[in-house]
Protein backbone atom coordinates (compact mmCIF):
# COMPACT_ATOMS: atom_id res chain seq x y z
CA UNK A 1 0.00 0.00 0.00
CA UNK A 2 1.23 3.23 -0.84
CA UNK A 3 0.41 6.78 1.29
CA UNK A 4 0.97 9.75 -0.77
CA UNK A 5 1.35 13.33 0.49
CA UNK A 6 -0.55 15.56 -2.05
CA UNK A 7 -0.02 19.39 -1.80
CA UNK A 8 -3.44 21.11 -3.93
CA UNK A 9 -5.17 24.21 -4.18
CA UNK A 10 -8.96 23.17 -3.22
CA UNK A 11 -12.10 24.44 -5.08
CA UNK A 12 -12.35 27.20 -2.32
CA UNK A 13 -8.99 28.79 -2.96
CA UNK A 14 -7.24 27.24 0.09
CA UNK A 15 -4.36 25.24 -0.30
CA UNK A 16 -4.51 21.60 0.98
CA UNK A 17 -1.70 18.68 2.20
CA UNK A 18 -3.78 15.49 2.44
CA UNK A 19 -2.79 11.79 2.36
CA UNK A 20 -4.30 9.77 0.03
CA UNK A 21 -3.79 5.59 -0.38
CA UNK A 22 -3.04 4.14 -3.32
CA UNK A 23 -3.30 -0.18 -3.81
CA UNK A 24 -3.44 -2.83 -5.86
CA UNK A 25 -4.35 -6.70 -5.14
CA UNK A 26 -3.20 -9.79 -6.52
CA UNK A 27 -6.81 -9.88 -7.90
CA UNK A 28 -6.58 -6.94 -9.47
CA UNK A 29 -3.23 -7.50 -10.86
CA UNK A 30 -4.18 -10.51 -12.64
CA UNK A 31 -7.01 -9.02 -13.67
CA UNK A 32 -4.95 -6.30 -15.75
CA UNK A 33 -2.88 -8.65 -16.70
CA UNK A 34 -5.41 -10.94 -18.32
CA UNK A 35 -7.19 -8.19 -19.65
CA UNK A 36 -4.20 -6.90 -21.97
CA UNK A 37 -2.66 -8.29 -25.11
CA UNK A 38 0.29 -9.77 -23.77
CA UNK A 39 -0.13 -8.81 -20.50
CA UNK A 40 0.40 -5.50 -18.70
CA UNK A 41 4.10 -4.92 -19.02
CA UNK A 42 4.26 -5.51 -22.51
CA UNK A 43 0.53 -3.53 -23.32
CA UNK A 44 2.25 -0.59 -21.61
CA UNK A 45 5.62 -1.16 -23.74
CA UNK A 46 3.82 -1.07 -26.96
CA UNK A 47 1.98 1.89 -26.59
CA UNK A 48 4.99 3.92 -25.30
CA UNK A 49 6.51 2.65 -28.54
CA UNK A 50 3.47 3.51 -30.17
CA UNK A 51 3.65 7.04 -29.21
CA UNK A 52 -0.02 6.69 -28.63
CA UNK A 53 -0.36 9.54 -26.21
CA UNK A 54 -4.23 9.12 -25.47
CA UNK A 55 -3.59 5.38 -24.85
CA UNK A 56 -1.12 6.03 -22.17
CA UNK A 57 -3.31 8.88 -20.55
CA UNK A 58 -5.77 6.26 -20.23
CA UNK A 59 -3.92 3.53 -19.12
CA UNK A 60 -2.29 5.87 -15.94
CA UNK A 61 -5.37 7.12 -15.45
CA UNK A 62 -6.70 3.73 -15.11
CA UNK A 63 -4.31 2.15 -12.66
CA UNK A 64 -4.14 5.40 -10.44
CA UNK A 65 -8.16 5.26 -10.40
CA UNK A 66 -8.04 1.68 -9.71
CA UNK A 67 -5.38 1.84 -7.04
CA UNK A 68 -7.61 4.97 -5.47
CA UNK A 69 -8.92 3.56 -2.02
CA UNK A 70 -9.45 4.46 2.16
CA UNK A 71 -8.30 2.63 4.53
CA UNK A 72 -11.13 1.12 6.72
CA UNK A 73 -10.43 2.71 10.64
CA UNK A 74 -9.63 -0.58 12.04
CA UNK A 75 -7.09 -1.05 9.42
CA UNK A 76 -8.42 -4.37 7.96
CA UNK A 77 -9.78 -3.14 5.04
CA UNK A 78 -8.88 -1.26 1.96
CA UNK A 79 -12.39 0.54 0.50
CA UNK A 80 -12.42 0.79 -2.98
CA UNK A 81 -15.40 1.98 -4.97
CA UNK A 82 -16.67 3.76 -8.69
CA UNK A 83 -17.56 6.70 -6.07
CA UNK A 84 -14.87 6.81 -4.15
CA UNK A 85 -12.59 6.52 -7.24
CA UNK A 86 -14.52 9.32 -9.00
CA UNK A 87 -14.70 11.37 -6.60
CA UNK A 88 -11.17 11.39 -5.93
CA UNK A 89 -11.01 12.44 -9.88
CA UNK A 90 -12.80 15.48 -9.43
CA UNK A 91 -9.97 16.78 -6.67
CA UNK A 92 -7.41 18.67 -7.88
CA UNK A 93 -5.37 16.19 -6.08
CA UNK A 94 -5.92 13.42 -8.64
CA UNK A 95 -4.76 16.60 -10.91
CA UNK A 96 -1.45 17.03 -9.40
CA UNK A 97 -0.61 13.26 -8.80
CA UNK A 98 -1.33 12.63 -12.24
CA UNK A 99 1.13 15.25 -13.65
CA UNK A 100 3.73 14.24 -11.01
CA UNK A 101 3.44 10.50 -12.26
CA UNK A 102 3.27 11.75 -16.29
CA UNK A 103 6.09 14.05 -16.42
CA UNK A 104 8.42 12.11 -13.27
CA UNK A 105 9.41 8.60 -14.31
CA UNK A 106 10.98 7.67 -11.05
CA UNK A 107 7.99 9.30 -9.47
CA UNK A 108 5.94 6.70 -11.61
CA UNK A 109 8.05 4.08 -10.49
CA UNK A 110 7.83 4.47 -7.15
CA UNK A 111 4.18 5.14 -7.72
CA UNK A 112 3.53 1.78 -9.17
CA UNK A 113 6.05 -0.17 -6.92
CA UNK A 114 4.12 1.33 -3.72
CA UNK A 115 0.83 0.34 -5.03
CA UNK A 116 1.88 -3.17 -6.53
CA UNK A 117 2.52 -6.31 -4.03
CA UNK A 118 5.77 -6.80 -3.11
CA UNK A 119 8.10 -8.62 -5.09
CA UNK A 120 5.68 -9.16 -7.96
CA UNK A 121 7.23 -6.28 -10.20
CA UNK A 122 11.45 -5.87 -10.56
CA UNK A 123 12.81 -1.97 -10.63
CA UNK A 124 13.91 -3.60 -14.60
CA UNK A 125 10.79 -4.32 -15.40
CA UNK A 126 9.10 -0.58 -14.25
CA UNK A 127 12.25 1.14 -15.88
CA UNK A 128 11.63 -0.90 -19.13
CA UNK A 129 7.56 0.16 -19.15
CA UNK A 130 7.63 3.66 -17.56
CA UNK A 131 8.55 6.58 -19.32
CA UNK A 132 7.55 10.24 -18.81
CA UNK A 133 5.25 12.17 -21.17
CA UNK A 134 7.19 14.97 -20.65
CA UNK A 135 9.86 13.52 -23.83
CA UNK A 136 6.57 13.70 -25.80
CA UNK A 137 6.37 16.93 -28.02
CA UNK A 138 3.54 18.49 -27.08
CA UNK A 139 1.57 21.31 -29.54
CA UNK A 140 1.65 23.92 -26.50
CA UNK A 141 4.49 26.09 -25.25
CA UNK A 142 2.94 25.75 -21.84
CA UNK A 143 4.24 23.55 -19.11
CA UNK A 144 2.38 20.85 -18.68
CA UNK A 145 2.28 21.26 -14.92
CA UNK A 146 0.40 24.45 -15.16
CA UNK A 147 -2.26 23.16 -17.79
CA UNK A 148 -5.66 22.07 -16.75
CA UNK A 149 -6.60 18.36 -17.20
CA UNK A 150 -8.63 19.79 -20.50
CA UNK A 151 -5.48 21.77 -22.04
CA UNK A 152 -3.38 18.10 -20.96
CA UNK A 153 -5.93 16.03 -22.81
CA UNK A 154 -6.45 18.50 -25.59
CA UNK A 155 -2.80 19.17 -26.08
CA UNK A 156 -1.83 15.19 -26.41
CA UNK A 157 -5.01 14.82 -28.47
CA UNK A 158 -3.66 17.21 -31.35
CA UNK A 159 -0.69 15.65 -30.73
CA UNK A 160 -1.70 12.37 -31.48
CA UNK A 161 -3.83 13.00 -34.29
CA UNK A 162 -1.10 14.64 -36.44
Amino acid sequence: MLKKTIRYTDYNDNDVVEDFYFNLTKVELIELEVGSQGGLAETLKAIVAEGDNLKIIENFKKIILMAYGEKSEDGKRFIKSKELSDGFAQTDAYSELFIELATQTDSAIEFIKGVVPPGLVSQAELEATVEPIETVELLTTKDPKDMTREELLRAFSQKTQE
